[in-house]
């Protein structure tokens, strides 16, 4: 064979392994996430964060049964995003969940969601790094199975956390403890009217699993040293920024 026809015989042969390859890659698969009843706000944080998702072709939220269950059919590339998303609702809901049933303190409703918002972002990067690689599953996930059956570990750090906190935890120690986070980090947030960004401008939206959208669970949960005011401060997030972020608020 001569070494032109050879060339052109080399080229047709991987030129058919990479449309091969990328056919296989655009391959539409449906994912099944699901979670008890109780949970269906974090299944609507799901399917709300993952729609629209490059990869992702649709996603359909049926809360309709006895179980919470979100269908997404995406193509394979999509699954670090899900991921991602299952991995906050545990890392965010789940804890948060966790901590409000057993961390006892006085502290009025506000605050005692600024403290409870305060733990989960403190170690927040921790905890994602132990969950990713318990959620491996092929297409379905049951959310609340997988916590249950494969993050014992988990749930026994978040009671030490718990007890850590005593019940005379004040207004002051909350203050304390909010400073010092806020002045190890460098990250910066973004306040619009009452939506937060992050340094990319990507809408954040964790405190939705908490219970509520709120800003100042959201700048809390981001784990923001700074944030930086675009137009007026809504009703209310004034004192919030004067008590734990004095020096640290930029207004443009």
């Amino acid at each position: 064979m001569r070494h032109a026809d050879a060339g052109v015989l080399r080229h047709k042969i991987g030129g058919g392994r990479n449309k091969r390859r990328k056919a296989a890659y655009n391959i539409v698969v449906e994912f099944l996430v699901s979670d008890r009843m109780e949970h269906s706000g974090f299944l609507a944080y799901f399917y709300s964060s993952v729609s629209g998702a490059q990869g992702v072709g649709r996603a359909e939220l049926d809360v309709s049964g006895e179980r919470a269950v979100c269908r997404v059919f995406a193509e394979s590339r999509a699954l670090p995003v899900l991921l991602e998303r299952m991995t906050e609702i545990v890392a965010v809901g789940y804890k948060y969940r966790f901590l409000d049933g057993c961390v006892r303190v006085g502290l009025k409703e506000r605050e005692r969601a600024l403290l409870l918002s305060a733990l989960i972002a403190a170690d927040l990067e921790g905890d994602r790094q132990y969950i990713l690689p318990r959620l491996a599953s092929e297409k379905e996930y049951c959310l609340d199975g997988l916590f249950a059956f494969r993050m014992g570990e988990l749930r026994e750090k978040w009671e030490r956390i718990a007890a850590y906190i005593p019940e005379g935890f004040s207004q002051r120690d909350l203050k304390n403890f909010s400073t010092f986070l806020v002045q190890e980090s460098r990250r910066t947030v973004y306040l619009k009217n009452s939506e937060v960004y992050g340094e990319n401008f990507r809408r954040l939206r964790l405190s939705r699993l908490t219970g509520r959208e709120c800003a100042e669970r959201e700048i809390v949960l981001a784990d923001a040293g700074y944030v930086n005011c675009l137009g007026g401060v809504p009703d209310g997030m004034g004192e919030f920024l004067k008590n734990y972020y004095a020096g640290r608020t930029v207004f443009s």
